[in-house]
């Protein structure tokens, strides 16, 4: 039938949301249920983080995400009454258009995604809740609590840590359990700058506390001796006491108005396909929410798969395609579980040789500033999701003499002016749908090949007289901060990572560099929906 669904998502939270926005941008009839009654109230996932922001540049609305939100640019750290170190945004090592962290609700960040996929006419379905599925050679059919089916060519488990779809298909979550978190919000008064996260030591244990957008609103944490009864004026008072003494900086919180008790896990799944069924975010990874990852890896995962399977669906690249999924984003999991391991061992911090030690450190750290520069580079890069690519990965070839952004790094790792036409030409491009092959030079121009539905080819050119279609970088602005000459080009892929670059006008060098995507010739040109 042509109107059957071909991609259901089960769960409307930010992954399973811009798995939807992002299959139908490119074309795909999906549906989404969750089995809420409506839209959750609550604030849960606060951080957006650069790479996310690029992210929700490609599909245009990065800037209401941040319109929406509060933007943050240091990480401040106290310890017993004195500030240890301020470390500012730093990110010289992985250049950015977003250079800040955004605070916004997930409230807020799932109103915009479900404004987004409204505008291409598809709506959360509530009250849907999967019960179980039965894959067949050519599809699943789905089953809901109501004693619905619903057919699909494929499903996505978007479902959350206690997700169905994983399992129903039988995917273990291995790894351990931490400590317990008390998490609140709250209107708070105090001189702290609202421009920063911290994180604060004291004799009795180790907190963490984060604006959020609105009027004296913040998120605070707390890893010891959480027994929550529901008191609110007890969390108020023990919070004031806590981030009072340990900044030194008056704190006083008001009775919160959301309180949540979050037990830590660092647990994943081995693979995140099994046939036409996939799983993506929580579903596939649960973890502490020391560094504000979880969501924001869970976008990218999502991304990474809207645009295979479009791909797929589109009839524009084999099956094999989808493989490249779980090769890619399950050793990207480790790592994140690798990361926020550290992470929560530097919330949990309790005993009293700490409160000796680190004074020590930072001071040591604020008088040596290549150690300052190199803990704020590293500590970003991680966190912020800009050092996360493909060198080795399997849609990855063709490494040219070092160059950067090389393959595997992300296109937009480059130095040039916010409002340079060059970039926002390549801005607009990187939201079409397909991959991008930018040829430096009109002898370059000859290389599309047989890849039309699926390659859009621009040809960068300083003068709109000088290649009919052009991508216009005036002055060759653009071309210099990518690192290319005249008769090279560049292999995008359509999630904004670079694939393949080369020097020279070689035909078979781009045929190379396309095989492991499977791209298939034939079938119309298509525009971003």
């Amino acid at each position: 039938m042509p109107d059957q669904t071909e991609v259901l998502v089960a769960g409307a939270g930010p992954v399973g949301l811009t798995a939807a926005l992002e299959l139908t941008r490119r074309g795909v009839r999906a549906r989404i249920v969750d089995a809420a009654s409506g839209p959750a109230t609550t604030s849960r996932a606060i951080a957006t983080h650069p790479r996310t922001l690029e992210t929700y540049d490609q599909m245009g609305i990065a800037d209401e995400m941040i319109a929406r939100g509060l933007i943050v640019r240091a990480f401040t750290m106290y310890s017993n009454g004195s500030r240890l170190i301020r470390l500012d945004a730093d990110y010289t090592a992985s250049p950015t258009q977003f250079p800040f962290t955004v605070a916004i609700d997930q409230v807020r960040t799932e109103e915009v995604l479900r404004e987004a996929l409204a505008r291409h006419g598809v709506e959360v379905e509530w009250d849907t809740a999967l019960t179980g599925f039965d894959e067949t050679p050519d599809g699943v059919l789905s089953h809901t609590a109501s004693g619905a089916s619903i057919p699909s060519a494929w499903l996505i488990g978007c479902d959350g840590g206690h997700s169905t779809v994983r399992k129903q298909l039988g995917l273990p979550l291995t790894g351990e359990v931490n400590e317990t978190w008390l998490i609140a919000d709250a209107l708070v008064d105090t001189d702290l700058p609202r421009n920063s996260i911290y994180w604060i030591h004291t004799s009795g244990g180790t907190l963490m506390m984060a604006p959020l957008p609105g009027a004296r609103r913040w998120r605070m944490l707390d890893t010891v001796d959480v027994d929550y009864d529901g008191d609110a004026g007890a969390i108020a008072a023990r919070f004031t006491g806590k981030l009072s003494v340990g900044t030194g900086v008056p704190v006083v919180v008001e009775a919160p108005a959301w309180v949540s008790v979050f037990t830590a896990q660092q647990r994943m799944v081995p693979a995140m396909q099994s046939g036409r069924v996939f799983v993506a975010g929580d579903a596939a990874h649960v973890h502490s929410p020391a560094s504000g990852q979880g969501m924001n890896t869970g976008i990218q995962e999502a991304y990474n798969l809207a645009w295979k399977l479009a791909m797929v669906i589109r009839g524009w690249a084999g099956a094999d395609l989808l493989d490249t999924y779980s090769q890619e984003r399950v050793p990207v999991g480790a790592g994140l579980l690798e990361s926020t391991r550290t992470a929560s061992a530097l919330v949990a911090l309790k005993n009293r040789l700490a409160g000796v030690a680190l004074p020590v450190v930072f001071a040591i750290m604020r008088r040596v500033p290549p150690m300052r520069v190199r803990a704020q580079r590293t500590a970003l890069g991680r966190v912020s999701g800009l050092d996360i690519g493909y060198p080795r990965g399997p849609l990855t070839t063709t490494t040219t003499g070092g160059r950067r952004p090389a393959p595997g790094d992300r296109v937009r790792r480059i130095t040039v002016a916010a409002d340079n036409p060059g970039w926002q030409a390549l801005r607009a491009e990187l939201r079409d749908v397909r991959w991008t092959l930018l040829a430096f030079g009109a002898e370059a121009a000859a290389l599309a090949g047989p890849w039309g539905p699926a390659l859009s080819v621009r040809t960068v050119a300083e003068d709109a007289a000088d290649v009919e279609g052009a991508l216009i970088d005036p002055g060759g602005v653009l071309t210099e901060a990518l690192g290319a000459a005249a008769g090279g080009w560049i292999l995008i892929r359509p999630d904004g990572y670079v694939a393949a670059r080369g020097d020279t006008p070689d035909p078979a060098a781009v045929r190379a560099a396309l095989a492991p995507a499977h791209l298939l010739s034939g079938g119309p040109v298509a525009a971003p929906v």
